[in-house]
């Protein structure tokens, strides 16, 4: 029921907001001080009027202009919703009124956006419209599962401990995206550095040295030649390299986004990988586990609650298992004896859920392997840095390294043979 009324919503086509601008002021206060400030509104009688809400004459109001930097808007990140949602629950929990929070809470945000969607939704619940649904109107930034949990908040009446849930919930998801995003970043960052270093070599520093070799007049070494080789490849097609590269890196994730068949090879494919595939694994399991025990929580019937949980695993062969779990688990099986049939879950996950379910604490249950789970991701990035530092540094020597001997091989032969003499 929940998540019917939450797509409801999310259908209904809302009112596109109107456009916020930032307007300086100058006025006098109810005991004539002069004071001046800015405020965000849609037009300058808006704004008149919420000064004179607060008592304070107006003298001069005035849109500010743009500049150059201000007017590029940041974009909404993920971390974004989370900070927001961590901010509602205490403002909420401290007994602010809810219009109120929103208001203190998007005029405080330093993201420029982020300040137009909150004092949007705002306008909205000011207009009489829900929370869910007035979250539901900005599907890109508050989901099925997000607006689903606020909306069982609010028709049970806890929606302060709801919102303490949803904030706990998107912090925990938050950092296991960064302790995934900090695993790839860094043999990334050195790969994506080691292929510019050797471009430039390839390009600028071997051509000097392949005219020092014209003037010796005999016969290079053979890995000296297979480098000086590879190097006029590379400065005669570096363009169409650059721009294969750069063409099938658009093309791939062109694809990523549209079809879920390729998601599906390519998480299938990250599974099996090794070093990386086990944590690929236990951050699925983790989000799956922490998900469905905030859901089951706020009182989400278990089958509604696993149709968000599958898009919130984070990997598309994980997602399909959940969504094969909700059909077994509607058709009356056990949670357990279905997550047990898809042959993803560890042992240990499944028995934890098999006591929750005796003992009627699955929420519970699941909390603690959402916690073990994250433990592990954890501590299984810190030991993949830990490995690839060192393999990592070897490579690129070996590389670099490899360069170098190729470049003196003609030097050393050719002071060898002056020694022979």
């Amino acid at each position: 029921m929940v998540a019917k009324a939450a797509k409801a919503a999310k259908a209904s086509k809302a009112p596109k907001p109107e456009k916020v601008f930032i307007f300086a002021w100058e006025g006098a206060d109810k005991r004539g001080k002069r004071i001046k400030g800015e405020t965000r509104a849609a037009n300058l009688a808006l704004v008149r009027a919420e000064l004179r809400r607060q008592g304070i004459t107006p003298t001069k109001v005035k849109k500010k202009s743009a500049s150059l930097f201000s007017s590029r808007k940041k974009a909404i990140k993920a971390g974004d919703i989370a900070v927001f949602s961590r901010q509602l629950a205490t403002m909420m929990s401290s007994g602010v009124p809810l219009v109120q929070s929103f208001d203190i809470v998007g005029r405080g945000h330093s993201n420029p956006s982020m300040q137009d969607l909150l004092l949007s939704i705002k306008a909205d619940i000011e207009g009489g419209t829900a929370l869910a649904p007035a979250l539901a109107k900005h599907p890109l930034y508050f989901d099925d599962l997000f607006c689903n949990l606020v909306q069982a908040g609010e028709q049970a009446g806890v929606l302060e401990d709801l919102l303490d849930k949803i904030a706990t919930y998107k912090e925990k998801t938050e950092s296991i995206k960064g302790k995934i995003k900090k695993a790839l970043f860094y043999p990334t960052a050195v790969i994506a550095v080691a292929i510019l270093v050797t471009a430039i070599i390839m390009i600028f520093v071997i051509p000097q040295f392949q005219e020092l070799f014209s003037s010796f007049g005999s016969e290079l070494p053979a890995f000296t030649q297979l480098v000086v080789n590879i190097s006029e490849v590379v400065q005669e097609w570096w363009w169409a390299m650059l721009l294969g590269t750069v063409g099938t890196l658009f093309f791939l994730a062109n694809l990523w986004k549209r079809s879920r068949k390729f998601r599906q090879i390519l998480d299938k494919l990250l599974l099996k990988a090794p070093i990386f595939g086990n944590i690929v694994h236990k951050a699925a399991i983790a989000r799956f586990a922490r998900t469905t025990a905030t859901m089951f929580a706020a009182g989400v019937p278990l089958v509604e609650a696993l149709e968000s949980v599958a898009g919130a695993t984070g990997n598309v062969i994980y997602g399909d298992a959940v969504l094969r779990i909700r059909e077994d688990v509607a058709t009356g099986q056990s949670f357990q004896l279905a997550m047990k049939q898809q042959n993803l879950f560890p042992h240990m996950v499944i028995q934890m859920v098999a006591i929750g379910e005796e003992s009627g604490s699955v929420d519970d249950m699941l909390s603690k392997v959402a916690d073990f789970y994250e433990e592990e991701v954890d501590n299984a990035v810190d030991a993949l840095s830990s490995l690839l530092e060192p393999l990592i540094m070897v490579v690129l020597g070996g590389l670099i390294g490899g360069l170098v001997i190729a470049m003196y091989l003609p030097i050393f032969q050719m002071g060898q043979a002056v020694l022979g003499k």
